[in-house]
């Protein structure tokens, strides 16, 4: 399981049933197939990359390429934007 901070600087467990994988093992075929969904379904429900990537036991690098992969339309970085000037 992943933990990401809460507002009070305190870690919640993030519950998830995308199965954790061991690092480096390669994932092929159907159980790819359902872990691409799995990641889609709760990207689209608003975790991030990074959230999906420490509760799977996988690097921000290959959830992002499964979501790629899958069809999914990644959402911006967010933040502030810097201003040309005028």
């Amino acid at each position: 399981m992943g933990y990401r901070p809460a507002l009070t600087g305190q870690y919640e467990r993030l519950e998830t049933t995308v199965p954790e994988a061991a690092k480096g093992k390669r994932i092929t075929g159907a159980s790819r197939d359902k872990l691409a969904a799995d990641l889609r379904k709760k990207y689209e429900g608003g975790q991030s990359i990074r959230a999906l990537a420490s509760t799977t036991g996988r690097s921000y690098g290959f959830v992002h390429r499964i979501l790629e992969e899958s069809g999914v339309v990644l959402r911006g970085r967010g933040g502030a934007t810097r201003k040309g000037k005028r």
